[in-house]
């Protein structure tokens, strides 16, 4: 028996770039693929942290992603985050590879993000703020300045250092930007920005809501529990709401629950899930647009499938 493929990070990101990954989550939410009837994920508490198993079933294609989140691992010189994705036959069920999960997860969460803003975003927004400095900041910066014409990126952490490292990143990447120092100016960022990006451990509000001005998107991706948010109440009552499914988002968004559980919005305030927002089912009004992604596991079956695609 021949040993199975294993598809690294560098192999991923060659075989789909994120202008691909938007693309062929949308192709696949407009051939009928329902997130909402995608498997919860169960999560199983350890010692150490936490074992997210994340399995999926679609078209010709089957999958799990087990990923391990280990919050002191930082300590450690670790990543916080690890992973691997399964890959299978949808008819037979046998392994076709197995792949890099943290990979995955780094390229369909902006890109899944990225789909949502080309539904909600303004067509000429320029100005983005980024709060948090690790992978997923990046892939965001990345990915939101392929589908909007970003020009000027601020990036808010509580590292500045950090933050000076990956506005410096954009710059040499060819994006104008600069780190948020201290909380006046990168409140006065959020008042003026058309795109937010919110990609933090964070599990309280990053900003007041009442800053982010009509018109403009919010995405948020770091949180996937239900008692951790990054995004206030105040917000998400004025915004018109999106998100990847409400049976997910009601059981993990904590920027969800707290808000409904607070009385500051109903179940019903949310919009629309993803595939409501690309059919055309989702109108805007006249405030804020938010997006909540917690991340679901039909993004990465369809996102190792085209890779397998590419590579075999």
């Amino acid at each position: 028996m021949s040993p199975l493929p294993y598809l690294d990070a560098a192999t991923i990101e060659r075989l789909v770039p994120v202008a691909r990954a938007v693309r062929i989550l949308e192709e696949a939410l407009r051939a009928g693929l329902d997130p909402e009837e995608t498997p919860l994920r169960p999560v199983v508490e350890l010692p150490a942290g936490q074992l997210l198993l994340m399995p999926a079933a679609a078209g010709r294609y089957a999958g799990v992603k087990a990923v391990t989140v280990a919050p002191g691992n930082a300590a450690r010189g670790l990543p916080r985050i690890q992973g691997t994705y399964l890959l299978l036959d949808g008819d037979t069920l046998a392994p076709l590879a197995a792949m890099d999960g943290v990979a995955l997860t780094s390229l369909r969460t902006p890109a899944v993000s990225a789909l949502a803003v080309t539904h909600l975003a303004e067509p000429d927004a320029r100005t983005l703020v980024v709060f948090g400095t690790g992978p997923q900041a990046w892939g965001h910066i990345l990915a939101l300045s392929a589908v909007r014409p970003v020009e000027r990126v601020t990036v808010v952490g509580r590292d500045r250092d950090r933050a000076e490292e990956l506005a410096a990143r954009c710059r040499e990447h060819g994006l104008p930007a600069l780190a948020g120092h201290g909380p006046e100016p990168d409140l006065r960022a959020v008042a003026e920005a058309d795109l937010i990006a919110c990609c933090t451990t964070a599990r309280e509000p990053l900003f007041p809501g009442e800053l982010v001005r009509d018109g403009a998107t919010v995405v948020a991706v770091g949180s996937h529990e239900p008692d951790a948010r990054e995004l206030d109440g105040d917000l998400l009552a004025r915004a018109t709401v999106v998100v990847e499914a409400r049976s997910a988002a009601l059981a993990e968004a904590g920027d969800v629950v707290i808000p409904v559980r607070q009385g500051t919005i109903t179940t019903g305030h949310l919009a629309g899930n993803l595939a409501d927002l690309i059919a055309g089912r989702v109108p805007t009004g006249a405030g804020p647009r938010v997006f909540k992604s917690t991340g679901m596991a039909w993004e990465d079956l369809v996102v190792a499938a085209a890779a397998y695609e590419a590579w075999a």
